[in-house]
């Protein structure tokens, strides 16, 4: 059956129909979309509504423009997530790739801050993953990572995860991750740290704290970075 808008406003009804249909798997990353024209006429919309919605969307990375080719369902691929969430860099702007090196997944039972933090009810299950990861070979980062356990069924037994879990989260999982809410501050590093990150007493390490937010609005992951920063910065470019 064919998506029509109903009696919301205009814009955002054909914005939520495009929304739902990659949320659904009607449309899979890298799926190419029927032309501008073809799309406003399916919706019963002018061309020139739905041309706004696809740039919306593609600001927001779901879509991408190829030149010559047509609009495609963005995908989180390996390297274009690592770009667009990780902001590591040397000072001077140099952007640094991290490689995983070890990590540990678990079920259980999920913890106050954790339910706060994903919106889950008392006695909900999340899953557990530690890891550190290398920048040019030396540990930089320490990784917690919360995820409610429901909308990742399995992932504690996979073999292994990969370097960027965006893209697993979407290929395996249906899960698009469309926003990064993050909160930066320093700290002194624990024992643990300097044991792990190899720095010394009285260091400091950054922490990044971000809030994974998935195409349907959902809250779908806590992460807790603990970073290296005697020769790393966070960069950022502000356009």
């Amino acid at each position: 059956m064919t998506d029509t808008p109903g009696y919301r406003p205009l814009y955002r009804q054909v914005y939520d129909i495009i929304v739902r249909k990659v949320a659904q798997g009607v449309w899979r990353p890298g799926t190419s979309l029927p032309s501008e024209q073809s799309l406003a006429r399916e919706m019963g919309v002018s061309q020139g509504t739905m041309r706004k919605v696809l740039d919306a969307l593609t600001a927001e990375n779901l879509l991408e423009r190829r030149q010559g080719k047509g609009t495609f369902i963005a995908e989180n691929t390996q390297e274009r997530a690592l770009f667009r969430f990780f902001r590591l860099a040397r000072p001077g702007g140099k952007r640094l790739t991290p490689e995983r090196v070890d990590e540990t997944v678990k079920v259980r039972v999920a913890r106050a801050a954790e339910r706060t933090k994903l919106d889950l009810a008392r006695g909900e299950r999340v899953v557990e993953i530690v890891r550190t990861r290398l920048i040019e070979k030396r540990p930089a980062i320490r990784e917690l990572i919360i995820l409610p356990a429901a909308l990742f069924p399995g992932i504690e037994k996979r073999p292994s995860l990969p370097n960027s879990l965006y893209s697993l989260y979407q290929s395996e999982y249906g899960i698009n991750i469309v926003a990064a809410h993050e909160e930066l501050s320093a700290q002194l590093a624990t024992a643990e740290d300097q044991q792990l990150l190899e720095i010394s007493e009285g260091d400091a390490v950054l922490v990044i704290e971000r809030l994974a937010v998935s195409l349907q609005e959902r809250k779908v992951e806590w992460r807790a970075s603990r970073v290296r920063c005697s020769d790393l910065v966070y960069a950022v470019t502000l356009n």
